[in-house]
């Protein structure tokens, strides 16, 4: 009976884990067990009067002793049932009555702020946060009197201080942070460059601290020896300040006065790993992954046995599509015997997967692409399995309220970033592979070569031979596999076993080149789409997504709920607006839906759209949001969409970088060059080249828009560790 309650708990069949929770607490009811688990089955049905019953009989059975916390725990879980069937009157009164009982003081009096204020009366709320506060100002100064030295404490105040009181408490934490030269000085700051005022004031600070360090050796041209204890300061703190104002410019977009900055301090320190990495991600904010890594490949050489270091490197590697690289890299901290890519996957982790999945997306390497993204699908199902285990550990322990909120929480398990991330790929490589199969990459000029120039059969011929390469490595794969398969099952005839078997036929279905050839890409999108569907709706990708799924399977009322789901969003997004233009136009040309289907689209389409016309849709989208930038991208995709002899306006729609638009970043402008890479607008070669020219312009670092690799010239040269660690400065090419 036990483990039929775990199977349907696991399951989520509330009804009949109640009736079995029922069934165990009438054979054994003198267990504490029996008793939370039949309450727990009715709290999970919504029956709140029913849970607190039976938790109430059960309480009274107990006996409890001075400062038990078995006992607290389950007064807190009447609590948060009460207050979950919105009895938040009961639910205080339950508090007040118990309190004696209660451990843990602090979430008390929150939780009885947080009622009055659900009952309204702000003012009872008022009192008893003020309370709190008074609790949190004690510990506060205790901390500070007994670990003067600790930051968070004189961190704290700077989240919430203005004006004058907060120049002084960021000058001194600055001060002193720069002193002992804190690497994550600026990321603990970086918090607080949401508001302008105070990023203002950082700024001017650090740049008084930047110039007189130079000047005095001091931080203020006020500041004399005798106030500064004596001692002027040490050259490390110039360094440190000018390593924090290379991260505020590059935080702010003006990488020239960060690279200034980082290639000053290289200039004195130049075997710095922290100062490295520093450049390395300015060069990434910048657009130019390749120096990026190559930088961060710089840091790690220096301190090779930084986990943090190694970590970093690999992604800047897999950013810029260096996967062999990157697991190498990897290699350095996994489990020897084992490629790193395996035994990242047996430890589930999904940051280097989805990554490798990202990476492969980009080199079109569907097959290897869609395998990282289907291993870190199977971790989400394996963590959900994994859950079995907690739901007697819980009931044992007596963590109620937490084996509540696990459960909840492995319910929306697939709303994770990194599942989303893992997803949105897999979508974008099954809706690529629809529309060009595996096989049919050729084009009609390709499959006659006669026709074809020297340098265009040149190329052909190069792509045949990294084609027939990738074959081969995959039939070796295969072959690999087929023999694994065999061991395999010749040690389960000796065993009786099938778990090897099991596995092998696992790692057999994830094989690149079926992965890239399945029969039905729509379908398995669908698979990805789902949860999607179901755990973010609130993200407008996921009916995107949606929409773009079941438009290219014809289904007129789903591709309506996709639109229907990102228009309750009441979002302006860009790429929605040209799904809604390109829904409307179908639904206006289908001319054989059935009389049913179209009585639902008219009903629903008429609270959309309001009966306009595509090409007036389109227009108040452009009027609402003509100063920005991927906005006009949008209107313009949907005008070309519409009337293909547009182009030209169409283009210069796109196009424009006048200095009177929003949103002219190298992502905005990156997305605009795909665009007409991919013949949005049909071929438009020499608008792409002038397009490409002015963004080079204005972004002058990044790789997608120089017209050559941009490459560091050496101005010195520095062994370290016995590697070559140059220093470079790159402005020397834009500059000349």
């Amino acid at each position: 009976m036990r483990d039929l309650s775990l199977l349907q708990i696991q399951m989520r069949d509330y009804d009949g884990y109640r009736e079995t929770r029922q069934r165990l607490l009438e054979l054994r009811p003198g267990q504490r067990a029996s008793w939370i688990g039949y309450a727990i089955s009715w709290h999970l049905l919504k029956d709140y009067e029913m849970a607190l019953a039976v938790i109430e009989e059960f309480r009274k059975t107990l006996n409890p002793k001075p400062y038990d916390y078995e006992y607290s725990e389950l007064i807190l879980y009447q609590s948060s049932i009460l207050e979950e069937a919105c009895r938040y009157q009961d639910a205080i009164n339950h508090l007040q009555k118990y309190e004696k009982d209660i451990v843990d003081k602090l979430f008390l009096e929150e939780s009885r702020a947080r009622l009055y204020q659900l009952l309204g009366d702000t003012s009872s709320s008022a009192a008893v946060y003020r309370k709190t506060i008074e609790v949190r100002q004690k510990i506060y100064s205790d901390v500070l009197e007994q670990q003067p030295r600790a930051s968070l404490p004189k961190k704290l105040p700077l989240t919430f201080l203005t004006g004058d009181m907060f120049r002084d408490h960021v000058d001194e934490y600055l001060r002193r942070s720069l002193r002992k030269g804190v690497p994550s000085l600026f990321t603990s700051l970086k918090p607080l460059y949401t508001d302008s005022s105070k990023v203002s004031m950082i700024q001017q600070l650090t740049t008084t601290y930047y110039r007189t360090l130079i000047d005095k050796q001091l931080f203020h041209p006020e500041d004399t020896i005798e106030s500064n204890e004596g001692e002027l300061e040490p050259p490390t703190t110039l360094l440190w300040t000018q390593a924090y104002l290379a991260q505020h410019y590059d935080y702010l977009g003006d990488f020239k006065q960060a690279f200034h900055h980082i290639n000053e301090a290289l200039d004195a320190t130049p075997t710095l790993p922290e100062l490295q990495m520093i450049k390395g991600k300015i060069f990434k904010h910048a657009g130019n992954m390749q120096l990026a890594a190559q930088h961060l490949d710089e840091a790690q050489a220096m301190d090779t046995a930084d986990r943090y270091i190694n970590c970093v490197c690999a992604k800047y590697m897999l950013r810029n599509n260096q996967v062999k690289e990157a697991e190498a890299m990897c290699q350095n901290f996994t489990r020897e015997g084992a490629s790193a890519a395996d035994n990242l996957n047996e430890m589930q982790c999904m940051w280097f997967q989805t990554e490798c999945a990202a990476a492969y997306s980009r080199r079109q390497q569907w097959g290897d692409a869609l395998r990282h993204c289907h291993q870190v699908d199977k971790h989400f199902t394996e963590i959900t399995e994994d859950q079995f285990d907690f739901h007697t550990y819980c009931l044992r322990k007596f963590t109620l309220r937490s084996y509540v909120s696990l459960l909840r929480l492995e319910d929306v398990l697939r709303n994770h970033r990194f599942y989303f991330k893992a997803a949105s790929i897999a979508i974008k490589i099954y809706l690529h592979m629809h529309s060009h199969p595996v096989g049919d990459e050729t084009s009609h000029g390709e499959s006659n070569p006669s026709n074809l120039s020297a340098s265009e059969l040149k190329k052909l011929k190069n792509k045949q031979r990294k084609a027939q390469k990738k074959a081969a490595e995959e039939k070796a794969a295969a072959e690999e596999a087929a023999k694994r398969q065999t061991t395999a099952d010749k040690n389960n005839k000796a065993s009786g076993a099938d778990a090897d078997s099991e596995v092998s036929k696992k790692s057999d279905e994830l094989l690149p080149s079926k992965l890239e050839r399945c029969a039905d890409p729509l379908e398995q999108a669908i698979r990805f789409l789902v949860p999607l569907q179901t755990l973010c709706s609130h993200k407008i990708e996921s009916h995107i997504f949606a929409y773009e799924i079941y438009s290219r399977r014809g289904k007129p009322l789903l591709m309506l709920k996709a639109i229907k789901g990102g228009y309750n969003l009441h979002t302006r997004d860009p790429r929605f607006h040209v799904c809604m233009v390109k829904f409307l136009i179908y639904v206006r040309a289908a001319s054989n839906l059935p009389d049913s289907v179209k009585e639902v689209l008219d009903k629903e389409m008429s609270s959309i759209y309001n009966n306009v016309t595509p090409q007036s849709l389109n227009n108040k989208f452009l009027d609402d949001n003509k100063s920005s930038l991927p906005h006009r991208l949008a209107a313009a995709q949907a005008m070309y969409y519409m009337d293909q002899s547009c182009q030209t306006a169409a283009l210069e729609l796109a196009c424009s970088l006048d200095n009177s638009l929003s949103g002219i970043t190298i992502q905005n402008c990156s997305e605009v060059y795909a665009s007409l890479t991919k013949q949005d607008f049909g071929e438009c070669s020499e608008k792409m080249d002038s397009y490409k020219k002015s963004c080079h312009q204005l972004f002058p670092f990044s790789s997608v828009f120089s017209p050559e690799p941009v490459v560091e010239k050496p101005s010195e040269e520095v062994v370290c560790n016995g590697v070559n660690s140059g220093h470079h400065d790159p402005l020397t090419q834009h500059e000349q």
